[in-house]
């Protein structure tokens, strides 16, 4: 139990660094967010494979109630194009991805986002 959500925590903490957000206030977020999804876990032995799945999630919208928006698209092909977040896909699944909705594309797994 405690394994998932520790690979969680890295694939999401390589995401923050990745995008030159893995401060010690997001880190703290990111260790909230375990805390609460431990008794999830705990709940549904079976679900371990979605926990990287909904921690992301849980610490984006974590994230856009405290510091803003993340992880911003890296897809933006005209200058002028506003900055939008990735969506994490699917909802509620084993693998999930980094997807830009405005251009349809799936950007990185959860865990492996670039610079």
């Amino acid at each position: 139990m405690t394994d998932c959500l520790l690979a969680a925590r890295a694939r999401v903490l390589h995401d923050l660094a990745a995008r030159g957000m893995d401060s010690a206030r997001t880190v703290s977020i990111v260790d909230d967010v375990l805390t609460a999804r431990r008794w999830w876990v705990e709940q549904w032995p079976d679900g371990h494979q979605y926990v990287a799945c909904l921690v992301a999630q849980d610490v984006q919208e974590a994230l856009l109630e405290t510091v803003g928006r993340w992880p911003l698209c890296s897809l933006h092909e005209v200058d002028a194009e506003p900055p939008h977040e990735l969506r994490v896909t699917p909802d509620l699944g084993p693998d999930p991805q980094w997807v830009c909705e405005e251009h349809g594309r799936v950007v990185a797994p959860v865990g492996a986002l670039n610079t």
